[in-house]
């Protein structure tokens, strides 16, 4: 099954858009696992996915972020708390969400042996649906993770990112008159007509650039990853708005939420609530509600 499959089959089974990310915050968990400390990362994280699937709720897809994990590990003293709550997080999105695609969000980009490294631990020994790498060092720096894609796995090249600082460099204004990021976005459609599931990572906080390279991409088929709705301040409903405008097919996009659904608490910087797992859950209803609601007033 080819990625641009996975990702309609995913959305119509889902019934909605909604990337989830998975970044766990240590100290925003619920008292009874913030007192096993690291080792409660991965039984919140785990109860979490269970509750999601007992109330027969699914995003589109999973994103989690290889650094949130492999910052508790401790290789000197051979602990991988870490890499093993990863492991478990996977196994368990496996059993629970089968046809539901894994993000796995590294952002990689080296030279081409060390890439293609990178590019074997995301597919071969992680087994992730896709993956997040960045442009900067050019065609045989991402190379080696097109060339794992047969058509079966994802590859979203960080385009116009969601952070602050994004427009530092990816707004520059190049010779030819282009942006930065609109040559990376053209590259990005060089790179998908010979290896499709090839796709984009591109931020809801940036919703004119978000417009330009959704334009470009709705053509080419091109899979949206886009960051930055919720805690980040891009708004959900304006991300819809423009791919829908632009004729983007919105099977071919995730539009990605992460401590906004698992841990709403953290926002209003208080502790979580004793019922953690029905305001978890409320997060998660209320982002799929307010994709209804757009979908039954834009048809």
């Amino acid at each position: 099954m080819s990625y641009h499959d996975i990702l309609i089959d995913s959305y119509e089974k889902a019934k909605n858009p909604i990337c989830l990310g998975l970044d766990p915050v240590l100290e925003a968990l619920p008292d009874k696992y913030l007192r096993y400390g690291i080792k409660g990362i991965e039984q919140y994280l785990i109860d979490f996915l269970y509750i999601l699937n007992r109330n027969s709720l699914s995003p589109a897809a999973f994103k989690p972020n290889q650094g949130y994990y492999l910052r508790y590990d401790d290789p000197k003293n051979n602990k991988y708390l870490g890499t093993k709550t990863l492991a478990a997080v996977l196994q368990t999105l496996n059993e629970l969400f089968p046809g539901i695609p894994i993000i796995l969000d590294s952002k990689r980009g080296d030279i081409v042996r060390s890439s293609k490294n990178y590019a074997d631990e995301a597919f071969d020994v992680w087994k992730a649906d896709a993956v997040t790498v960045s442009p900067y060092m050019g065609t045989d720096s991402v190379s080696p993770f097109l060339d794992w894609n047969l058509g079966e796995y994802g590859v979203y090249v960080l385009n116009r990112t969601s952070n602050p600082g994004a427009s530092d460099f990816q707004n520059l204004q190049l010779a030819d008159g282009r942006k930065l990021y609109e040559a990376v976005s053209d590259q990005i459609i060089a790179w998908s007509q010979e290896k499709p599931g090839v796709g984009a990572v591109v931020g809801a906080t940036s919703p004119a650039e978000l417009s330009v390279i959704s334009k470009k991409f709705a053509a080419h088929q091109i899979p949206l990853l886009i960051p930055g709705v919720g805690s980040q301040g891009g708004s959900f409903t304006e991300a819809l708005n423009i791919l829908k405008g632009n004729g983007y097919n919105l099977a071919l996009a995730r539009i990605n939420s992460s401590s906004a659904i698992t841990h709403p608490w953290v926002k209003g910087k208080k502790a979580a609530p004793q019922n953690w797992a029905g305001a978890c859950m409320d997060a998660f209803e209320t982002m799929c509600e307010s994709f209804l609601e757009w979908q039954n007033e834009v048809e």
